[in-house]
């Protein structure tokens, strides 16, 4: 996110941290969430790294985006779209008691180069206020993922504003794995990864998530806590995931 009202933690102030963020640890795919789009150009402003995503607001360039930024060398995309939460899902606007932004999910088919092996990556911002909203967009989220992905691998990510025993995330992990409950190596950081407005302390709750299918191993999971003297590059902390993608077809 971009707002003057974040003061000396405005994106100006910050950007370049996140781009070394990246850089450092290397992550070959980032679910963004809040980002405009003068914020994407400015990541991939990042040597080897573009991005696919829409605005929420015209399915095109204004408002936010739950972009998703790759290396643009390592992966090609095959198909791509974007969807939004709520009633009407094919074009902008806000879904059930949703009261301030339209929430948008964007998604690829991502061939790994080297390996030709396919998956679809999903990408998606949840409802902060409306819990009717949240609940219908876990069901929404896992009947996209089905009809848009058929028997291809998934992965899905995101800012989903709800800690695991609610409703929508049930939703979600009765098709999909947790990365966090299914990761090989015990999960590395906090639980909590929210952040109190770019500073400590960080909170206790699990509001991000990498969801998985069962054609991917999950070697580690961490959340970052990396910052320069408790300053922080964004509100939320990195969730992190390395998988490895077996050759097999995904039965939902």
């Amino acid at each position: 996110m971009d707002t003057p009202v974040d003061s000396m933690n405005a994106w100006s102030y910050r950007k370049e941290k996140m781009k070394a963020l990246i850089q450092y640890h290397d992550f070959d795919i980032v679910g963004t969430q809040e980002g405009f789009l003068h914020q994407l150009r400015d990541l991939c402003d990042m040597p080897g790294y573009t991005y696919f995503g829409a605005g929420r607001d015209d399915g095109l360039s204004a408002g936010e985006h739950s972009a998703i930024v790759y290396k643009k060398d390592k992966f090609q995309i095959l198909e791509s779209g974007n969807f939004w939460l709520s009633e009407t899902p094919d074009k902008p606007g806000k879904g059930w008691d949703a009261t301030c932004c339209n929430r948008i999910c964007s998604w690829t088919k991502f061939k790994e180069v080297d390996t030709q092996l396919e998956f679809y990556f999903f990408n998606v911002h949840f409802d902060h206020r409306g819990v009717v909203a949240r609940q219908e967009s876990g069901k929404l989220m896992k009947q996209k993922i089905k009809e848009i992905s058929q028997k291809t691998s998934v992965i899905c990510t995101g800012d989903f504003n709800s800690t695991p025993d609610t409703e929508q995330i049930k939703t979600l992990s009765s098709t999909l794995k947790d990365a966090y409950m299914a990761s090989k190596m015990p999960p590395y950081g906090p639980v909590g990864t929210f952040n109190t407005r770019f500073s400590n302390p960080i909170t206790p709750n699990r509001i991000d998530y990498i969801f998985v299918c069962s054609d991917f191993e999950v070697l580690k999971y961490a959340v970052l806590t990396d910052n320069d003297n408790q300053w922080y590059p964004s509100d939320h902390l990195p969730v992190v995931a390395d998988l490895v993608l077996k050759e097999t077809n995904y039965n939902h």
